[in-house]
């Protein structure tokens, strides 16, 4: 099953690079080309390691759930800010791009970060109060 699923989406991504070559001319292939190399090289030469090192330091100074649920807010943020970067951008002046949909882009990316931090404090609520009810309960006495 593996394989067939592999040679399927070998085939289909053939099928779409081919379309890409027939129906775009040289000069948009190449920009599509660019986009999609800057994309891996910010992730891996920007987002990854900027993660790494904060979500080093966040878990060395929160208590374990808050740390958590902090690198996790991080990851999301960070992903979803990349991705968001160009339509965040492009939001503030006159729409060039017709693919984009009159919204207010900035508002969607607080409201992202705004879910993304009260979702954090929910999870690590409700894990800071199971570690408590359990030391109560003499449940995990080698716990702090």
């Amino acid at each position: 099953m593996r394989v067939a699923l592999g040679v399927l989406g070998v085939a289909l991504a053939a099928y779409g690079g081919w379309l890409l070559l027939r129906t775009q001319d040289t000069g948009e292939v190449l920009t599509i080309g660019v986009w999609l190399g800057a994309g891996v090289v910010l992730h891996d030469a920007v987002l990854a390691p900027l993660t790494i090192v904060l979500g080093w330091a966040v878990a060395r100074r929160l208590p374990d759930p808050v740390a958590a649920g902090a690198v996790v807010v991080l990851v999301v943020l960070g992903s979803a800010s990349l991705v968001a970067v160009p339509v965040l951008v492009n939001s503030a002046g006159p729409q060039t791009n017709p693919t984009l949909l009159v919204r207010d882009y900035p508002l969607g990316w607080l409201e992202l970060a705004g879910a993304s931090l009260v979702l954090a404090a929910v999870v690590t609520a409700a894990v800071l109060r199971s570690d408590e009810a359990r030391r109560r309960n003499g449940a995990d006495p080698g716990r702090r």
